[in-house]
């Protein structure tokens, strides 16, 4: 049934016109005896094929008035020539749906997608062209396939799972990229459904327009032959992910948290102007501004056929998939395959069905390719940036980048290039793309602050990569600075100085110098023990996941690894790995780290980690639910498991140069305790299963993540080896902040005294019965954070490798006795901020001491 307000359909089929313009007039006397067009248009339809070629595609040829002469149609309309024979039409292509249009304001929008879907499905249009059925045809020319970001059909295909997004910054490029191509690797119809609005899972536009947010619910459903397969496949891709990004995005909440702390930058000390902004990569640039002005081109609007046309708009396509593959290939050895990662999106981004599909529409009205490309680029990115989703927004960006990339291959006069000045510069631009950001060199790009864009911009990650100082959201003041000004742009504050004075030039040259200075020393010296002034060693480990991670932190200076996290393991596959699969990985850590211990902690699944393959029952609260050793003991079939690759890899594992039998260096840990009776019970299946194996005994500590835990440290000390403090779940269950809620991200700060004073609630129990006391949260790897866990009594401290160099060059620098009184005081201080205080106070007493 037509809409109320679709356009007449007119159909003659068995048509055998002698030629085109026969052809054409034919579907104009059904428009003119239907009273949808004026006889006047006949002509203006024969004029537009004698100045645009309207062959679509796949045999359906479009014609159409020209545009000056709309007033001419009086309803819209379209007029279906079936010619099961063809007629001859352009180039030796032969049409056989002539599919005249008359169309009043944008009705022919709807009309040509519905087209251009059409002749994507060869069987159906091959019934088309020779069916004797006119409703047959009617049927096919009034039916809208679900179009992004619209309301479409609430039924699921035949297949399907439900999912919950667990992706704490909801579906957006990188993620939906994986989906695009699970999704491509099979012959199923895949579709995604959120509320009423459903999307093509191999359309990476579409899924992006879905606007899913975390916690959303979205039925993921598949029909056709493979659809069981291909559906397991895309829900193994779409659940393996949650783990990376929640990760990515603990990373960005502990930024934003450093961020909204008191930081020590550099202050002007006499009066000048000052642009503020957002620091987005820390560092010091001094230097002349550079204003980039806008890049925008005009792009002439010079229609062509649209065979060539599409051959051009192909073509430019397959030449930027290729600069991309390049640029990804160069940014991945340049600067890590996760910035590579970047490029991978973007060329999602411009195989995109939809994009293409509504460039090709442009063109049939009669557009230039060049013209018709830029203004589906624009149309798309004005969509994702209308969804109100900032992280959607910033991939706006990327996908006008990359539109400009394909503009210029369809044109090279349309190149939108900066042109650099050839001195060492502070660049302003209103934004910057990530293809241009990755080729800034550092020794000609001091700096960098843009109007526009935000800290978690993919711009901004890749400054940070390239160790550029940058400002974001610096306000449009910031293009109407003077060029060649000389200024002073602090990252870490995110503030642009100004025309500074000569006193503040050199004293900004002096701190960046000093900082510079520190930062080599602390790399030269990274292999060092963290051993304080007056003797007192602290162990220093990293926080790795596998062991080809493992190289890069004993480059880094890490001693040990001090937490092994395996939820890994079976978050980034869709099925549990069996003991074989997790003995080889053991296995391999020990082997890699070559006798230095390693702490392995128990799988830890709940919370903001869920595994869909293993059939969790779905809480309200999963923080306070079964998760950590509270699923461990429900789930012997996960634990044991576990355990008997554990003890193998210690049985077998012998580091180099040790006698036969010689204890591996290896602990287990358990996350998520709260009670003595916990603890006995692990004692216990570990002893069964290590008789079992045949295995050397090894330590067995508990992760002291709750309250409850450090409160009643000297109870459970009595029955285990050893304490891992995880501060981030600490502090989230002691301040009551879920640490994924990115508004009270700034607060939920492990430098709060009431953490502070769990972990030393924590030490002081441990050492009533002699016991190790470990950190692996991330004040480990803060040197303020660290200085004062090791003066509450912490013995080892485990971090990312990146900042294993300034923690103990942090921890050198002081002794025992200062760290010790600084603890205190921190503990007395009646907030977060005013612990942070104490860090510029004791930072300024040690540069002061002889």
């Amino acid at each position: 049934m037509l809409a109320p307000n679709a356009p007449r359909v007119l159909i003659r089929t068995a048509a055998t016109p002698a030629d085109k313009d026969a052809a054409i007039r034919q579907a104009a006397q059904l428009l003119v005896a239907a009273g949808c067009i004026d006889p006047a248009y006949e002509a203006s339809m024969l004029r537009r094929e004698g100045v645009a070629n309207t062959y679509l595609g796949h045999g359906v040829v479009i014609p159409h008035g020209m545009v000056d002469d709309r007033a001419l149609v009086r309803e819209s309309g379209l007029a279906v020539l079936q010619v099961p024979g063809g007629v001859a039409w352009h180039d030796g292509q032969d049409a056989h749906l002539v599919v005249a249009i008359a169309a009043q304001s944008d009705t022919h929008i709807t009309i040509l997608r519905r087209l251009t879907r059409l002749i994507q499905d060869e069987a159906r249009l091959a019934r088309l062209r020779t069916t004797q059925d006119p409703a047959e045809i009617a049927a096919a020319l009034s039916e809208d396939a679900p179009a992004p970001g619209t309301a479409g059909p609430a039924a699921d295909l035949p297949h399907a799972f439900t999912w919950t997004v667990d992706y704490p910054t909801g579906l957006h490029a990188r993620p939906a990229s994986a989906w695009v191509e699970a999704a491509l690797g099979g012959s199923a119809r895949i579709q995604v459904r959120h509320g009423a609005e459903v999307a093509d899972a191999k359309n990476l536009i579409a899924l992006l327009q879905l606007g899913l947010r975390a916690g959303d619910e979205a039925v993921i459903s598949a029909e056709g032959e493979d659809a069981p397969a291909a559906l397991a496949r895309l829900k193994a891709v779409v659940t393996g992910l949650s783990a990376g990004e929640k990760a990515a995005a603990a990373r960005a909440a502990e930024a934003a948290t450093k961020a909204a702390a008191p930081v020590a930058g550099w202050n002007p000390a006499d009066p000048c102007r000052i642009v503020s902004g957002i620091g987005a990569s820390p560092g010091l640039a001094i230097g002349p501004v550079h204003v980039l002005g806008p890049t925008e081109v005009a792009v002439p609007d010079e229609p062509e056929p649209l065979t060539s046309g599409g051959d051009r708009l192909h073509a430019a396509l397959e030449r930027t998939a290729a600069q991309l593959k390049a640029l990804a290939d160069d940014t991945g050895r340049r600067l890590g395959q996760a910035d590579a990662g970047i490029f991978k999106a973007q060329s999602d981004l411009i195989a995109d069905t939809d994009l293409i599909t509504l460039a090709c529409q442009l063109m049939v009205e009669g557009h230039g390719v060049a013209y018709a490309w830029q203004q589906a680029v624009e149309r798309m990115a004005g969509r994702l940036s209308a969804l109100g989703n900032p992280v959607l927004a910033a991939r706006a960006a990327d996908l006008r980048d990359v539109g400009r990339r394909v503009l210029a291959q369809i044109d090279p006069a349309l190149q939108s290039g900066h042109a650099l000045p050839d001195r060492p510069c502070i660049l302003l631009a209103p934004d910057l793309a990530p293809s241009d950001t990755a080729g800034l060199d550092p020794a000609r790009v001091l700096g960098l602050a843009t109007a526009q864009g935000g800290p978690t911009s993919h711009t901004a990650i890749l400054a940070r990569t390239l160790g550029i100082p940058s400002v974001v959201a610096a306000g449009a003041a910031l293009l109407a600075l003077p060029a060649g000004a000389t200024a002073i742009l602090d990252g870490t504050t995110g503030r642009l100085y100004l025309d500074p004075s000569e006193r503040d030039l050199a004293a900004a040259r002096a701190w960046r110098d000093a900082l510079r200075a520190t930062q080599e020393e602390e790399a030269r010296e990274r292999g060092l023990p963290a051993r304080t002034r007056d003797g007192h060693a602290v162990a220093i480990g990293a926080n790795v996941n596998t062991p080809d991670q493992v190289p890069f932190a004993l480059a880094q200076g890490a001693e040990s690894v001090g937490l092994m996290r395996t939820e890994f393991l079976f978050l980034e596959r869709g099925d549990t790995p069996g003991e074989d699969d997790q003995y080889a990985t053991y296995r391999a850590m020990l082997e890699a780290l070559d006798g230095r211990p390693l702490i392995v902690r128990a799988l830890d699944i709940g919370g903001d980690k869920q595994v869909p393959h293993l059939a969790l029952p779905k809480e309200e609260n999963p923080f306070l639910g079964v998760r950590g050793t509270r699923l461990l003991l429900r789930r012997p079939d996960l634990m044991e498991p576990q355990l008997r690759a554990l003890y193998r890899a210690a049985r077998d594992c012998v580091p180099a140069g040790a006698p036969a039998g010689k204890d591996a260096p290896l602990s287990i840990m358990f996350p998520m305790i709260t009670s003595v009776p916990e603890v006995a019970a692990l004692r216990e299946a570990c002893e069964r299963i290590r008789a079992e194996i045949g295995a050397p005994e090894v330590p067995l500590g508990i992760m002291i993540e709750v309250p409850a835990a450090a409160i009643q440290a000297d109870a459970l000390a009595a029955h285990c080896d050893f304490f891992s403090i995880g501060t981030n779940d600490l502090t989230q269950y002691a301040l009551a902040i879920d640490r994924q809620n990115t508004e009270l991200a700034p607060e939920a700060d492990s430098l709060h005294p009431a953490v502070l004073r769990l972990v030393r609630m924590t030490c002081e129990g441990a050492a009533r019965h002699g016991r190790f006391v470990g950190v692996c949260g991330g004040i480990a790897g803060d040197p303020f954070g660290a200085g004062l866990l090791a003066g509450l009594g912490v013995h080892e401290l485990s971090m990312t490798p990146r900042d294993l160099p300034a923690v103990k060059a942090r921890l050198r620098a002081a002794s025992l006795d200062d760290l010790k009184a600084l603890a205190e005081r921190a503990c007395a201080q009646p907030d977060a901020a005013a612990v942070r205080a104490l860090d510029r106070a004791s930072s300024g007493a040690a540069e002061a001491r002889p």
